[in-house]
């Protein structure tokens, strides 16, 4: 695919840089005490692109550097002065050595490439990250009708949508000490709080993304830094939005229901009901 197409397309369709650092401040919470515990941390972003995590790891002090393989982004990222490289993902954390980096990011890079790719991808970035290192991959969040059946499909490179629980698992099983599902991208306002929760809204406002976090296990200090982070809620999961639409549509059914009981014609043809109830168990109805 040309440069200066996927670069249009994701002006468009991904949103501005600063739109994506502004989302990408939710993992703060996760390195905020690692950070102080780990001088002199590095990282690494597989999947760059214009370098929106490369700038806020820099603004945390953080040493960080990112690969890609479009080089149009990684114009952006190299005139903003980060240190990138176009390179596959997998190729350059294969030569990283054992426990260098406190962080291993991949953001909108696993629907991208084959799922044994992503194994592989996982496995290694046990292997680079120091004791007590971070994981992140985000992606789209398939939960969300309109992105499993649609909006996924935009993007001409996208492979599979991955589910959450599918994602999860893959860290859990090769040995990170902790998992943690983020939904994100989900409406601001309380939907809780909406009066009238539309079929619309099931479909489509769930968080439009999620990410999987998972901790490296290290010392107690490290691991008990991330712990306030990880026991964070976080998002709109379409179950709890749908059990929120059933229990709307059935007040709204009650509350009609009740009008009717309460209405004048109810009460006069009360009589004439009688009488129809009274027929019919005479003639066994």
């Amino acid at each position: 695919m040309k440069t200066d197409f996927y670069q249009a397309f994701e002006e468009k369709y991904r949103g501005s840089p600063e739109l994506i650092q502004t989302r990408l401040r939710v993992y703060f919470p996760f390195i905020e005490q690692l950070i102080k515990l780990s001088p002199n941390a590095k990282a690494i972003d597989l999947g760059c692109g214009r370098g929106e995590w490369l700038g806020l790891l820099t603004e945390w002090g953080i040493d960080a550097q990112g690969v890609d393989i479009d080089e149009g982004m990684l114009d952006l990222a190299r005139k903003k002065g980060f240190k990138v490289q176009n390179q596959n993902a997998l190729t350059f954390l294969n030569a990283l050595p054992d426990a260098s980096q406190l962080i291993v990011s991949g953001f909108h890079i696993a629907e991208h490439i084959p799922f044994s790719d992503l194994q592989q991808l996982v496995q290694e970035a046990l292997r680079v990250l120091q004791p007590g290192g971070l994981l992140i991959l985000e992606t789209p969040n398939p939960e969300n009708i309109m992105v499993g059946t649609s909006t996924f499909y935009l993007d001409p490179t996208h492979k599979n949508p991955l589910p959450p629980l599918l994602l999860s698992f893959l860290p859990e099983y090769y040995d990170f000490e902790k998992v943690k599902i983020l939904r994100l991208q989900e409406p601001s306002f309380a939907i809780e709080q909406c009066d009238d929760i539309t079929l619309l809204d099931v479909l489509s406002k769930v968080s439009l993304d999620y990410a999987v976090v998972a901790q490296k296990l290290g010392k107690e200090v490290f691991m008990n830094a991330t712990q306030a982070a990880f026991e964070a809620k976080y998002g709109q999961e379409l179950k709890k939005l749908a059990n929120l639409y059933d229990q709307k549509i059935d007040a709204k059914i009650q509350i009609a229901v009740n009008r009717i009981y309460l209405s004048h014609s109810w009460r006069i043809t009360q009589p004439l009901r009688w009488i129809v109830a009274q027929v019919k168990t005479l003639l066994g109805y």
